[in-house]
């Protein structure tokens, strides 16, 4: 076996590998807004259409007080921490089974390291980005970066479904 076959392969292991390990990882699945409950969001906000420039609305936004601690709803990895246009301040992170969490119109962004653990703070609750002017919120959107292809559907950016899953189906609420 050549030296470039035995690379490939090796590395086609340690791929294999770190996919499996990453969904196999135990994952957390609390609501991420400190003492939020069914009647802090709209059951039918997932997916809403219309839904302003986006199109459609592809999270769920749980209101609470402006400073409301928002907490991890997954342990993961921080790979993004700062501010956008459309989301304000925001929180990304990488969590088990390869999906992605985003915090969005975050008040405030925690100082943490590069890793978060399942009910660790990532912020507070806050109104920045396009939801100035509108009562506190956090939008939290769950995309898978695995595409789940039997969720597409015929609705409006139907075919996205794959890669945004429903938050409200992922809360473990009783």
């Amino acid at each position: 076996m050549s030296r470039f076959r035995r690379i490939i392969g090796y590395n086609l292991i340690g791929l294999t590998l770190l996919l499996a390990l990453g969904l196999l990882l135990p994952e957390g699945r609390q609501v991420p807004v400190q003492g939020a409950e069914s009647n802090d969001w709209h059951p039918q906000t997932f997916w809403y259409y219309p839904w302003g420039q986006s199109g459609v609305h592809k999270g769920v936004d749980i209101f609470a007080a402006s400073g409301t601690p928002v907490l991890a709803s997954s342990g993961g990895l921080v790979l993004f921490r700062g501010e956008l246009t459309r989301g304000g301040k925001v929180a990304l992170v990488l969590g088990p089974r390869w999906r992605l969490h985003y915090y969005a119109h975050l008040a405030d962004i925690a100082d943490t390291g590069p890793w978060l653990w399942a009910g660790e703070a990532v912020g507070t609750v806050g109104s920045s980005g396009n939801a100035v002017g509108k009562p506190p919120h956090l939008h939290y959107s769950l995309v898978s970066l695995l595409p789940l292809v039997w969720q597409v559907d015929g609705e409006p950016q139907g075919w996205k479904k794959m890669f945004y899953l429903n938050p409200l189906t992922h809360f473990d609420v009783r």
